[in-house]
């Protein structure tokens, strides 16, 4: 269940109820009058494909030739 801030606590914890947001999925914020607000992280769009580097130290050459090792037919 999300935990509910009041109107007052979210304004004096707005980056924790954020952290807490982004850990649960979703924190609740209510007036006094009563209405309750849905305080949810947006979902990222980075592209699945998108991955950290490694940085190897290999040369042009050295990766061509590792690539041409992995085509040649294997000796059974």
């Amino acid at each position: 269940m999300p935990k509910v801030y009041t109107y007052s606590d979210a304004r004096q914890q707005f980056a924790s109820l954020l952290e807490q947001a982004v850990r649960d999925g979703e924190v609740k914020v209510k007036r006094k009058d009563g209405q309750i607000f849905v305080i949810r992280p947006e979902k990222r769009m980075d592209s699945p494909f998108k991955v950290e580097s490694i940085d190897l130290s290999l040369s042009t050459d050295e990766i061509l030739e590792f690539i041409r090792e992995s085509r040649r037919p294997q000796d059974s």
